[in-house]
């Protein structure tokens, strides 16, 4: 990576304030990572005290940032997306895999495959299914009887997507991930767990990825379904049924219980738990660690397990942490009651 700052700034359309813009950056770092010769960025209000203290020679900050820093500073609109912008331009190209199929995939003679497919060692691809144009099936991917996956999408080493499950197009599934497993159905008959025939399917629409290791159950009937543009991180469990709506974060380890719908724009942190057959509505945030027990309304942030209202979770976890003082004080008051009765 060499460019100068003026050539960093032309490139995500920022301005050049407090430097030499002909100043040449050699890399790229986190703030508390950088040294002379790197761009960094400035995303968080709570790195500022570090960016004061930087060495980086270059920080994209936003528009009218007015603190004094160091450093030369690129000022935009969006300094997150403009490093992002930065890394993919001047960080190694990415890898390309070239259109063929590996001679040990074993891919069903009545399979649909589009072009410029890339099939690498050991894909087994089930008859009946369709493969989209320009698509990438990683080593190990099992695409099971009847599934459709689109165009342009990526799908990495070891994803399994099982029978009749529906891929839009730009997709990207990482290694790992399992869609269209059996949700979990049981009924207690004569003392005893009979399991409840999955006959649904998993449809993901345009834009979607989905991290490692995440597994997303085949509906008991009609499908699960995750709409268009949702994010879902690593490790996360999504039961059979549910449906979550466009554009929402749903972050690592959480657990989504069956029948539950997830609105548009939601996000929920790490290690949120959802119970079954409720909603959280368009726009609803919540918190990491929650419990969540009971629907959510749009717009909300709830946290706490079970989890409410942000604001109300706020001011009773205060409450606890005030109690032992509490305590304290009824103990003394107590005992100077109890002196004056004596007396």
């Amino acid at each position: 990576m060499d460019a100068s700052i003026e050539e960093l700034a032309a490139l995500v359309g920022g301005r050049v304030i407090g430097g030499p813009s002909a100043t040449h950056i050699t890399g790229a770092a986190a703030i508390a990572d950088a040294q002379e010769g790197d761009i960094t960025f400035f995303g968080n209000a709570k790195y500022l005290p570090a960016l004061r203290a930087s060495r980086a020679t270059c920080a994209l900050v936003p528009d009218g940032f007015d603190e004094a820093i160091p450093a030369v500073q690129i000022q935009v609109a969006n300094p997150t997306l403009a490093f992002s912008k930065i890394l993919e331009q001047l960080a190694p190209p990415p890898i390309v895999f070239a259109p063929g199929i590996h001679p040990s995939a074993v891919i069903a003679a009545d399979a649909r495959i589009g072009k410029d497919v890339a099939i690498q060692a050991h894909v087994v691809v089930e008859p009946g299914a369709v493969i989209g144009d320009r698509t990438v099936l990683g080593p190990n991917v099992y695409i099971g009887h009847g599934t459709r996956v689109g165009d342009d999408c990526k799908i990495y080493a070891s994803a399994s997507i099982r029978e009749r499950c529906r891929i839009g197009n730009r997709v990207i599934i990482h290694s790992g991930a399992v869609l269209g497993s059996d949700g979990f159905g049981f009924e207690m008959a004569n003392g005893r767990y009979v399991k409840i025939p999955q006959t649904g399917i998993v449809q993901i629409d345009d834009d979607v990825e989905i991290g490692a290791n995440t597994t997303i159950d085949r509906a008991r009937f009609g499908r699960t379904w995750i709409g268009e543009g949702s994010k879902i991180d690593n490790l996360v469990q999504i039961a059979h049924n549910v449906v979550i709506g466009k554009h929402s974060i749903i972050v690592s380890q959480v657990g989504i219980s069956g029948s539950s719908r997830i609105g548009n724009y939601a996000t929920l942190a790490g290690q949120v738990g959802v119970v079954g057959h409720i909603e959280i509505g368009d726009q609803a945030v919540v918190a990491a660690k929650s419990g969540v027990s009971k629907s959510i309304p749009a717009k909300q942030m709830w946290w706490g397990s079970p989890a409410g209202p942000i604001q109300e979770q706020k001011e009773q976890h205060a409450r606890l942490n005030r109690l032992a003082k509490l305590m304290e004080r009824v103990k003394r008051l107590e005992e100077q009651v109890a002196a004056k009765g004596t007396k």
